[in-house]
């Protein structure tokens, strides 16, 4: 092993940086495993962000890296590789080396799992969201679509209807919708395409390509792509996951593992940025406390040893 620490964060988006914050805060010794940039990099700017409204994301990583600099925290711009349990610790490899550790915070993340629409990914970030929270106050009053079919479809052009009244569902096939559902959006006149969709062109904005020749134009897409974890070592440690592969946590970001806990995205939604930086603070403490206590522990185990096991103790 090359270093020890306290604990070794695995990810610095905003739930590994707020928990790195956290436990630095703590007097803990700390390794951020930083995997690279940010699941929003390719957006202009994040919304919703208490005091940092409009920040672009990459600039949002830069300032919370900087709060680190004051504490016992080492950050290390590479990924973690692997990971080991040990008796009492784990062992964490990346690009460096080993690193052993008492505890271990995953906030790796997810990735988002995009359909396969020609144009559709170099547009994602840009003209093509994910969120209406983030992205609907900037695309207010526009002409936007929705691509999605049954219950999330559903849910997702009601939610960016609130934003905006030109709205459209397009469902790239059937619909998969319930009868109720359609009256919902017939009520709020968000018409239902089930088109399938041939590709997505533009540059400012969205046009999208029917495969019977038609074509829609569009200011932005919104879509709920599905997702997977960024990092295997969470379930190769055996941490359970639900059904869409989600690290599953208790209210205080424990995973099913003993010493390991799992905070932001990669833990389900609400997948915001201050949800996912709370998140990291609650893990943190939650993970800091059973240090605490497990320190208290081996100082009574220590004060109670006999002269004999410890020529030390007791000695005037």
């Amino acid at each position: 092993m090359t270093q020890d620490y306290d604990v070794v964060v695995v990810g610095a988006g905003p739930a590994g940086l707020m928990a790195a914050l956290t436990l630095g805060g703590a007097e803990r010794r700390v390794l951020l495993l930083d995997g690279g940039p940010p699941r929003n990099a390719r957006a202009t700017a994040a919304h919703n962000v208490f005091t940092r409204d409009g920040c672009a994301p990459t600039d949002l990583k830069t300032l919370g890296l900087r709060d680190l600099e004051p504490y016992d925290i080492t950050v290390l711009h590479m990924p973690a590789r692997e990971a080991r349990p040990l008796e009492d610790s784990f062992a964490i490899r990346h690009d460096g080396g080993w690193a052993r550790a008492r505890r271990l915070l995953f906030s790796s993340g997810v990735r988002d799992r995009l359909p396969h629409i020609p144009g559709l990914r170099e547009r994602w970030g840009v003209t093509v969201h994910h969120c209406p929270y983030c992205d609907g106050w900037p695309n207010r009053d526009a002409r936007l679509g929705v691509l999605g079919s049954h219950q999330e479809g559903h849910h997702l052009a009601l939610n960016v209807r609130a934003w905006a009244e030109d709205v459209c569902l397009i469902t790239d096939g059937p619909d998969e919708l319930t009868d109720e559902q359609r009256k919902d959006l017939k009520r709020v006149g968000v018409p239902v395409i089930t088109q399938p969709v041939a590709r997505i062109s533009g540059k400012d904005d969205v046009t999208v390509h029917f495969r019977n020749g038609r074509q829609l134009e569009l200011d932005g897409l919104f879509l709920n792509p599905t997702q997977v974890q960024n990092s295997a070592l969470p379930a190769a440690l055996g941490c359970e996951l639900d059904a869409k592969s989600r690290v599953i946590v208790n209210e205080n970001g424990m995973t099913s593992v003993r010493g390991i806990w799992a905070a932001g995205d990669m833990t389900g939604a609400p997948q915001y940025v201050t949800n996912a930086a709370a998140s990291g603070m609650t893990a943190a403490v939650s993970l800091n406390t059973t240090l605490i206590h497990e320190d208290v522990r081996a100082r009574g185990a220590a004060f109670h040893k006999s002269p004999d096991e410890d020529p030390e103790v007791g000695v005037a």
